[in-house]
């Protein structure tokens, strides 16, 4: 008589991940990969008065106080909004979600064995010559037909919206469940240019990169560094017009006594002198201070320009899902992508957590990859119903493998189980959203088209091969990859050796581009 082991039952989106074979959760990280935290409610907040900026509007301040030629009070690069989905844990890519192949592309199928590994079965691979194609391609890129992030996409995208997305896949080898994985391009992305009219980066971790994983300490800026956003109300509470706005029913009145306090100001400041040699700069900087008041004042009055849960935009996408308060990480998909996508912030990083999930079944993944998918999805749309491009970047630290026993549960689908932690199977993968028409494959260089949507390649087993691409067994080259194709949607890959002098990438910078601009040097360039 054969007994078999009873399969492990799923668990609930948000139940904590207990491995026998890994110790004790003890760091930030090691919660955040096996579920046990998501994410506190405090935000530090920054020094925002000094940047402030007006990108693209009529000011109200009057032409005597409005001196932005010497106040600096900076516009918004106008870069293509970039967010990057950080699934803590070693989720699951390539194959079941993110189809890869070959040297040929993502069409250049694998093994069977090799898929299976992957978590797909025999009857499920993507191969015209068994039970189907089990391919969609509704996003530009290839994914697996029953792929969970695809359902959820699917789930909060439009048909409109999906026409307008191309992406590429990134076979690339990243370890276990360490922070020790440089996977965050945040402070890249804003040495590339993007920065918001209100922060630079942010990110739903209160961590240095923002996020779960570590960003490659060679790009870590400390003046730009993320500022923690997991909630809509960590939005609204980024500005304070101070107490003034109290005292006046009318915005517009506080505005006009802010200028006649700054007039009076710069009038006193004229009639001192201080016998300082740094006498015009010290008077100007205290000016300035009262300009920028005046102007946060202004474009400010109100924090409901800030709310996620007050745009009828954001509100329609998550719906159909019980709306954004039906689940944390909506919430904090729908600040994120408000900030970002409306130009506030000029990146911004999302953490997901508890996607260690090789618990010897499949529903548990499926679940959690299928929520994942419907944030994803719910940044496209966003981007798609206000009319501005987006990179939206997912990557995750390590990968799993199936040992090719399959979970038949409802929850299951008939895959594989994941029963392990595996480095050699791990990928990385971009969307590009361009509102003015799909974006078309790179065409300079050697590299075909076909080749464009999968910078690098599988060995027929399954796993990365190291030799595929410069980023496929470096972490921090795998991040100079993705800033590579940023600067490129801008038409700025020319720029990469000044901004990034170290990266190995120079001298072969066309063969890892996926995409033509969606935009000449900034939006609306």
């Amino acid at each position: 008589m054969i007994i078999r082991k009873p399969q492990p039952k799923a668990l609930g989106l948000n139940e904590p991940l207990r491995h026998n074979d890994h110790k004790r959760p003890v760091s930030r990280r090691d919660f955040i990969a096996q579920g046990f935290m998501t994410g506190g409610a405090t935000l530090v907040a920054s020094p925002l008065l000094g940047m402030m900026m007006s990108p693209g509007k009529a000011m109200a301040l009057s032409a005597d106080v409005w001196r932005n030629n010497i106040c600096n009070i900076q516009q918004g690069a106008g870069k293509v909004p970039f967010i990057c989905f950080d699934l803590a844990g070693g989720a699951n890519i390539a194959g079941s979600n993110v189809l890869v192949g070959n040297q040929g592309g993502q069409m250049d199928f694998l093994s069977t064995a090799g898929y299976s590994k992957l978590g797909l079965p025999g009857n499920m691979i993507p191969n015209t010559s068994v039970g189907g194609t089990f391919i969609d391609t509704q996003f530009g890129l290839a994914f697996h037909s029953d792929s969970a992030f695809l359902r959820g996409m699917l789930m909060t995208t439009s048909a409109t919206t999906r026409a307008m997305v191309n992406g590429a896949v990134i076979p690339a080898r990243s370890e276990n469940d360490t922070g020790n994985n440089p996977h965050n391009p945040m402070y890249g992305i804003a040495r590339a240019g993007a920065r918001g009219e209100l922060l630079s980066l942010i990110g739903s971790q209160s961590s240095e990169s923002g996020g779960n994983s570590a960003a490659p300490s060679m790009l870590i800026d400390p003046t730009v560094r993320p500022t923690k956003v997991d909630r809509p109300s960590d939005a609204t509470g980024l500005v304070d017009t101070g107490e003034l706005s109290t005292l006046f029913p009318k915005p517009a009145d506080t505005v006009a006594v802010m200028e006649s306090i700054e007039r009076l100001s710069r009038d006193k400041l004229a009639a001192v002198d201080t016998r300082l040699t740094n006498d015009a700069a010290m008077k100007q900087q205290v000016d300035c201070s009262y300009v920028k008041a005046a102007d946060l004042a202004e474009r400010f009055s109100s924090p409901s320009v800030l709310d996620a849960t007050k745009d009828a935009n954001i509100t329609s996408i998550f719906s159909p899902l019980g709306g954004i308060a039906a689940d944390a990480e909506f919430g904090k998909t729908a600040a994120v992508m408000k900030l970002v996508v409306d130009g506030m912030a000029g990146a911004g990083t999302i953490t997901m957590g508890g996607f260690d999930y090789h618990t010897g079944n499949r529903s548990t993944g499926e679940a959690r990859d299928f929520r994942a998918g419907l944030c994803m999805g719910a940044c496209l749309e966003y981007a798609a119903r206000t009319g501005k491009p987006l990179m939206l970047y997912v990557f995750s630290d390590g990968s799993l493998n199936s040992n090719g026993m399959i979970d038949n549960s409802v929850g299951g689908r008939g895959k594989g189980q994941w029963t392990g932690d595996n480095q050699s199977t791990a990928a990385s993968f971009f969307l590009v959203l361009n509102p003015a028409g799909k974006p078309t494959t790179y065409p300079v260089g050697p590299v075909p088209a076909a080749r464009r949507q999968q910078l690098g390649y599988f060995r027929a087993s399954g796993d990365v091969e190291t030799s595929g691409s410069p980023g496929a067994n470096s972490v921090v080259t795998l991040v100079d990859m993705v800033l590579l194709n940023y600067m490129a949607l801008h038409g700025e890959q020319n720029q990469f050796a000044t901004r990034f002098p170290v990266s190995v990438l120079n001298g072969q910078i066309d063969n890892w581009i996926a995409f033509n601009p969606v935009v000449n040097g900034k939006i609306g360039g």
